[in-house]
């Protein structure tokens, strides 16, 4: 009997995945170089005294048309070096500009009202975002904009994390899992999420939705903007599996700050259309058949787990594969014991506490 339940579970589990590899797989039209059109990056910074110089380093060193790129810091109010820092390393480099957040727009709270600052005197037509303590790929920005033909309105892209130990590499590879589910289902018209340190669109979609201002709060802004935008039924989304709009961030330093930041998505997630709910609870019931095989052991049991490692194995070698990753899988085997953990517990941990610890602030 619980042989045939797992069955009919890792069975839903498997063609969820396959349309997820179809739909990362697409591929879209680019603009030719001449084309492209002005662009602005917003990166709020609140206390990155840490990671600000690094993120600063790379945004130097994008390419793209002379020109058409500004690069917009917006201080959140931080208490530490991170203006100081902000202030050295711009004041000879003109296509850099700080602000500090002073203005509350509307009743918008922490990072999101960072950012609206930020877009209200961004002069690009096109708004891309990440996160102070993130790397960009040099070709970020170009490659990101060379897919605004006409009718896209939203452009994303994926973020990995730094790699060196256990700890570090299955929180890589579960950005990248993430993301494999959100361009799955961005790229079939169905998206269901989507993150912020890679993220980019037209600042006239932006505006035709009123802003961040307009918008109810999210403690997961980022696909708030992006459901907003996908609903004026006027523009394309996409997320391509391109190596060259690849972003690296840290990862959390301890268990604390990564049960603060998985929680923080989860409470996000509960905003989500009900297609987002089924795809969580397919991996819920999968990953529960997995911690229970103790209970149930047999041979067609055990073979029905090694299967689900199998399915999720190929799906990321293959994302990994097109991104130069790779070698971030030699921790698949952290990632599929860390992933089993939250999926399962965390509807559990949301139905006790909903608050969010974030940046110093509460929700």
């Amino acid at each position: 009997m619980f042989e045939i339940i797992f069955l009919v579970v890792l069975s839903g589990y498997f063609i969820q995945s396959v349309i997820f590899i179809i739909g990362t797989s697409k591929r879209f039209p680019k603009i030719k170089e001449e084309e492209l059109l002005p662009a602005t990056v917003v990166v709020a910074a609140r206390n990155e005294e840490d990671n600000i110089l690094r993120c600063l380093n790379s945004l130097n060193n994008l390419i793209y048309p002379e020109g058409k790129l500004e690069i917009i810091l917006v201080d959140d109010k931080s208490t530490d070096a991170t203006s100081e820092i902000i202030d050295k390393f711009i004041s000879d480099k003109p296509k850099f500009k700080k602000i500090v957040t002073k203005k509350e727009i509307g009743m918008l709270k922490g990072k999101t009202n960072a950012l609206a600052n930020g877009i209200e005197i961004a002069s690009g037509e096109i708004i891309l975002t990440t996160d102070a303590d993130c790397e960009v790929h040099p070709l970020w920005v170009k490659t990101t904009a060379s897919y605004y033909k006409e009718d896209i309105g939203a452009v994303n892209g994926f973020t990995t994390q730094q790699a060196f130990n256990g700890f570090s590499g299955m929180q890589a590879i579960d950005f990248i899992y993430l993301l494999t589910v959100a361009a799955g289902t961005i790229n079939l018209k169905q998206p269901i999420s989507c993150i912020g340190n890679n993220m980019s669109y037209r600042k006239k979609a932006y505006e035709e939705v009123g802003g961040y201002a307009n918008l109810p709060f999210s403690v997961t802004e980022d696909f708030n903007l992006l459901w907003s935008i996908y609903c004026l039924g006027k523009y394309k989304i996409i997320l391509p599996l391109d190596k060259d709009s690849l972003i690296t961030s840290k990862p959390c330093n301890d268990f604390k700050s990564l049960f603060r930041q998985k929680k923080r998505w989860a409470v996000g997630g509960l905003e989500v259309p009900f297609r987002g709910y089924l795809v969580m609870a397919w991996g819920f019931l999968t990953n529960l058949c997995i911690l229970l095989t103790p209970l149930f052991f047999s041979p067609v049991w055990l073979y029905l787990a090694v299967f689900k490692f199998a399915i999720d194995f190929f799906v990321l070698y293959f994302i990994h594969q097109k991104l130069e990753l790779t070698k971030n899988l030699k921790y698949f085997l952290h990632f599929q014991i860390y992933y089993l953990v939250y999926v399962v517990a965390l509807p559990f941990i949301l139905a006790i506490n909903r608050k969010v610890i974030w940046k110093g602030r509460e929700y």
